[in-house]
């Protein structure tokens, strides 16, 4: 019997004798705390053993205390009040409640009386129908409060930490009940208020089915994760919205049992959408949406594995525009933009959909055309040339811009994209070179060719170390007066020997520096080696003047006039002694902009002349205007004089126009006595060549330059020098 029974049956059975004495007798025996109370005073009157202990007294301290010193609540105060008025008990003549109890001294904390958790029995005792008792068994609920109270912190913990997650969480038991979600959840599938408030689980569940994109598919799935009850899965759920939800999914358990399964659902459409933005940079123009080179090798590989596998040709067809780089610099590059977008939309309205399109960068593109042969290469080639011929329309601005193409035949060209692309190129510069607007097929070049293209990547990476090792020099050529023989300047051309290639002509590596952009670094030398020599040479006493030539891409340098100015400091020449050669080409490209630069050089005091006179273009308007102070007769009109009546007819009319421009006239090439006659006739002042003497080092030019020195003139006119193109 346990010891609640044992009161109960006491209450129904109360003590013949005297209460206290039998009653101490029945409640020792129970382990409960139980003691009785006095139903006329309140006070206790019998305790047991166990009740001291829970209230933390002696039996002896315990007894007499009236109940509401030891009640804690008002509920506990007003019963035990109303209790002196009659017993007030229920039906059954209990009371069963869970409420607290004070202990009779203080708690550990020494801060105030500590206080328990009880669940307590009240039963009415009467005693030989005069005395009666309140029997009171009372039973500890400290630890069962303790563990409700941390099952409600894990219980709080769980929803806070649901809450906290930037996850929708779904918790469904075996049977697919939902068992739990959190906010994020019903925000990620939008489920409505009044689905979550009846907690209408199978509605709940059918919304979510009709929000995916594909149901059937997302039920089949479902269907097959609840069935696995260990399955640990995730997929990605498509929503009619345009949304990406990443699903992924856990067994719960409890005690090594499977007892339902967590959902967590996640927004990925930002991620998705970036991660296609990327895929679509990385395989697109970002300018024109075309596929770009990547995209194009790939199409080109499986060209290649078609064509290997039933012998179907197909063609590359490289696309450049003609002078695009004029509206860039006309109109800007924002128009330049929109100008290839159109560009790239007719190219594509010329091809087949089997075909691709690609953009490689700037005005240049390359058309792959399958299962083509040279004719069917034609055709493409063709309508391209047409469809980029008709006139462009841009903000009430009607203008042309052509293209040029060069084509690239598998497998008569080249077997790998690199090949053909390489022969294509070429090809598209050949044709740019017979007059652009036109389309050249590859052609097979002797195996020379292609070595010589071998001899100029390495001539160019010998031609840096010789700049950056110093194995350049600088010859001179003297300039010799007509009328007084005495030596007047110099012209410098430059010498290389190198370690293995032995002496290497300016014939050679000239073009090569043009074509990669080296000139400028070897002008840029040039031009300090030529004024360091030129001030030597006044610290001596010999007043020559230097003029270096300038190549076309070193005048377009925009710091240009500022080093000329540089080095004519730094060596203290004065600006008067140094005379800049300038093709006609130069002047002709930009020609405001050449003479702006030139008239910033005559501002330092730098001369200037033009070399090679007549072998190029020159509008007499233009050089009318330029600050120029000499012409340079070139060197293949003078090799005929004086017998050839045309080269004596041009010589006479440039040195005739020299006059009437007041500029000095210099003759280039003179190797016999009879041209330097016919030329002093015409009235040339200078010449150079060798007749007087060849290219010189700087000793031997020193040793040559004093053996006239008795002849020299203080002020004569400046030497040149110059660096030398052939």
């Amino acid at each position: 019997m346990s010891d609640l029974s044992e009161a109960r049956f006491v209450a129904q059975h109360p003590p013949t004798t005297t209460a206290p004495a039998m009653a101490l007798e029945i409640v020792d025996r129970l382990q409960d705390a139980v003691w009785l109370v006095d139903a006329k005073t309140l006070q206790i009157v019998v305790v047991n053993a166990a009740a001291a202990e829970m209230l933390g007294a002696s039996a002896a301290e315990l007894l007499g205390v009236h109940m509401t010193d030891l009640a804690c609540t008002p509920e506990d105060v007003c019963f035990w009040d109303a209790a002196l008025q009659g017993p007030r008990l229920g039906t059954d003549g209990q009371v069963v409640s869970d409420t607290w109890l004070r202990r009779a001294h203080r708690g550990d904390d020494g801060q105030g009386p500590e206080t328990i958790p009880v669940t307590r029995q009240i039963s009415l005792l009467t005693c030989d129908g005069a005395s009666s008792y309140y029997l009171v068994v009372v039973r500890d609920r400290s630890a069962q409060t303790r563990i409700e109270e941390e099952l409600e912190l894990r219980i709080a913990e769980l929803a806070a930490t649901l809450e906290s997650t930037a996850d929708g969480i779904l918790v469904l038991d075996l049977h697919g009940r939902i068992r739990n979600f959190n906010q994020k959840f019903s925000q990620l599938w939008n489920v409505p208020g009044e689905l979550l408030s009846r907690r209408d689980d199978e509605a709940i569940l059918d919304w979510m089915r009709r929000c995916v994109a594909e149901p059937h598919s997302y039920v089949r799935r479902l269907t097959t994760i609840c069935e696995d009850v260990g399955l640990q899965a995730s997929d990605i759920l498509n929503l009619n919205d345009g949304r990406v939800l990443e699903r992924m999914t856990l067994p719960q358990c409890s005690r090594g049992r499977p007892i339902g399964r967590v959902f967590s659902f996640r927004d990925i459409t930002e991620h998705v959408e970036a991660t296609r933005r990327i895929d679509t940079l990385s395989q697109t123009d970002a300018l024109t949406g075309l596929p770009n080179l990547r995209v194009l090798g790939d199409r080109v590989e499986f060209a290649l594995a078609m064509a290997q596998r039933d012998g179907t040709p197909f063609a590359l067809l490289f696309v450049n525009l003609d002078r695009f780089n004029h509206v860039n610099e006309t109109l800007g590059h924002g128009f330049g933009d929109r100008v290839l977008s159109q560009a790239a939309e007719r190219l594509k309205g010329c091809l087949r959909q089997v075909d691709t399109v690609a953009r490689l960068g700037g005005d240049e593109f390359v058309l792959l055309v399958h299962q083509a042969d040279a004719g069917g290469a034609a055709v493409a080639a063709r309508r391209a040339i047409e469809a980029m011929q008709e006139p462009f329309t841009l903000d009430g601005l009607r203008f042309n811009v052509t293209c040029s193409i060069g084509i690239s035949l598998y497998p008569n060209d080249g077997t790998s994209m690199d090949e053909l692309l390489r022969h294509a190129d070429a090809s598209m510069h050949e044709a740019k070179a017979a007059g652009r607007g036109n389309f050249r097929f590859h052609r097979h070049q002797p195996q020379g060719e292609d070595g010589q293209r071998l001899t100029r990547l390495r001539l160019d990476h010998a031609m840096r170390q010789a700049l950056a090792l110093g194995r350049f020099r600088l010859h001179y050529q003297p300039q010799i007066d007509m009328d007084t023989g005495n030596v007047v300047g110099a012209e410098a051309l430059i010498r290389w020997t190198d370690p293995e290639l032995g002496p290497v002509s300016p014939a050679d590596f000239i073009p090569v520096a043009e074509e990669t952009g080296f000139i400028v670094a070897i002008g840029d030398w040039v031009m300090r080696e030529a004024i360091h020599q030129a001030a030597r040479w006044h610290s001596e006493g010999n007043r020559i003047n230097i003029s270096v030539n300038v190549s076309a891409l070193q005048f377009q340098q925009p710091e240009f006039v500022e080093e000329v100015a540089k080095a004519l400091a730094k060596h203290q020449l004065a600006a008067e002694y140094l005379e800049l050669e300038l093709t006609e080409s130069i002047l002709i490209q930009n020609a405001e902009e050449a003479l702006q630069r030139l008239s910033q050089l005559a501002a330092l005091g730098v001369k200037l002349a033009i070399d090679d006179f007549g072998t190029g273009y020159s509008s007499l308007g233009y050089l009318k205007r330029f600050p120029i102070g000499r012409l340079k007769i070139d060197r293949s009109f003078v090799r005929g004089l004086p017998g050839d009546e045309s080269d004596a007819g041009i010589v006479n009319a440039i040195v005739n126009l020299g006059h009437a421009l007041h500029m000095q006239i210099v003759a280039e090439g003179v190797e016999t006595e009879a041209q330097r006659v016919f030329l002093q006739s015409l009235g040339c002042g200078q010449y150079q060549g060798f007749l007087f003497a060849p290219a010189l080092d700087a000793l031997t030019f020193d040793a040559r330059l004093a053996s006239h020195a008795a002849q020299q003139q203080p002020g004569s006119t400046p030497a040149h020098v110059r660096l030398v193109h052939g």
